[in-house]
């Protein structure tokens, strides 16, 4: 069962996979959601609803009536004391890299998730909606628009159902600066705030480690929402958090393996020991998250976390690599000093075509990974501290390797978010 919402209004699309639609909204969502609306609003989150509720194709699902000033209730009795099957789970970002693992880890939870996705999704909205319905397969899914406030609410609203959490995953493509606030910081926003309105009363962030040390757009753009988050919390003990910040993902460490074993060397900035980092698996971040919604030991948390094992330094990555592919260790050792040349001479031509101004940031993005690590930053000793670096899970950069190797980076593509 999923949905669609165009601007003229909600279509229910179903899959022949799914429940039929009476069963998955009739018992999971009427059955046991009461939804009233009442007068709610939050100091830095007003918003101005519109136009007419949208309509539903089924006799089961009645939309809430909104106006600027109403909404649904905050729970008085928190959701955590429910059965996971009454929980509804509103998830944005669904489609992305961790999104989609997300989802599967939730709805193979028991939740009622209700995944927000694009049209077209993927990268470059290669993504068809049968495919984003087949790649969701479990959840709800609700084709409607983050990055517009108003046409998300209306999505929302036309569930007729109370949301309890909000998870969201989403992040930049591709890091540049618009892109960067509009996504980061605008669309996550937005999922706060239509969540809000229709009840949710916790809210897990995917955001990032590096924030921590922040030099970049999308690092700032995480921060500011971040910081609005906590806010919330502060002036509404009803409402709740969890900030999941990862460290690297395996994908962004499996960019050479082909190259590997070709015979080709491994390319590394300086000695190969710059940074470091405990890379964390799709599937294990999507377990750490999920725990995010239920463990009130995670509740108004700032939750640092990266993969098991110690932390690797591109060094150690490239000598593993070379062994499992069974060759002689080769590296390409490229100076640093050479980003920092190029990083110089795009901000300089920013001033003359402002045009460029994507272009200087890549630069900066590649520059900050080849030198920071994605670790705890001790700000007292100026150093990252891999000790402090909570781990989780099971899956190791070993193991990853070894399927890419056999399998390819099938599922794993940088897409748009490539800096090299």
């Amino acid at each position: 069962m999923s949905l669609f919402a165009p601007s003229s209004g909600l279509t229910l699309l179903q899959s022949t996979k799914d429940h039929n639609f009476r069963q998955l909204f009739s018992s999971h969502f009427i059955n046991h959601v009461q939804v009233r609306t009442v007068p709610y609003a939050t100091p830095f989150l007003s918003v101005n609803v519109s136009g007419r509720p949208f309509r539903v194709s089924s006799r089961k699902l009645k939309p809430i009536i909104a106006s600027a000033a109403s909404t649904v209730e905050t729970p008085k009795i928190s959701f955590r004391g429910k059965n996971p099957k009454d929980i509804n789970v509103l998830v944005v970002g669904s489609t992305g890299y961790i999104g989609k693992f997300v989802v599967k880890e939730l709805t193979s939870r028991g939740f009622n998730v209700i995944a927000v996705a694009r049209e077209k999704s993927g990268i470059k909205g290669k993504n068809s909606k049968d495919d984003t319905l087949e790649q969701l397969n479990g959840a709800n899914v609700c084709f409607s628009d983050v990055t517009n406030l108003e046409t998300l609410e209306k999505s929302v609203q036309g569930l007729g159902v109370s949301i309890d959490v909000v998870v969201s995953c989403l992040a930049s493509r591709n890091g540049g600066v618009k892109d960067s606030w509009n996504i980061d910081y605008e669309a996550t926003k937005n999922s706060l705030v239509a969540g809000r309105k229709f009840g949710a009363s916790h809210f897990v962030l995917l955001s990032a480690i590096c924030v921590q040390k922040p030099l970049l757009e999308f690092q700032r753009a995480k921060l500011k929402f971040e910081a609005e988050l906590m806010k919330e919390a502060e002036e509404d003990s009803g409402f709740t958090y969890s900030i999941v910040r990862p460290t690297a993902f395996f994908k962004s460490l499996g960019g050479q393996v082909e190259l590997v074993k070709d015979g080709k060397p491994y390319v590394m900035f300086g000695d190969g020991k710059l940074c470091a980092c405990k890379p964390i698996s799709e599937q294990d971040l999507a377990s750490f998250i999920a725990d995010c919604v239920l463990k009130e030991d995670k509740i108004n948390q700032v939750l640092p976390i990266g993969g098991p094992g110690k932390a690797l330094t591109p060094l150690e990555q490239g000598e593993m690599l070379f062994k499992l592919v069974g060759k002689e260790p080769k590296f390409l050792k490229v100076p640093i000093e050479i980003m920092d040349f190029a990083i110089g001479f795009l901000d300089f031509l920013v001033k003359i075509f402002p045009s460029l101004e994507d272009a200087a940031e890549f630069g900066k993005i590649g520059r900050y990974y080849a030198a920071e690590s994605m670790l705890i930053w001790d700000p007292e000793t100026g150093e990252y501290n891999a000790e402090a670096t909570p781990s989780y899970g099971n899956d190791t950069l070993e193991d990853f390797f070894q399927r890419v190797l056999k399998e390819g980076m099938a599922g794993q593509e940088l897409g748009e978010q490539t800096i090299f």
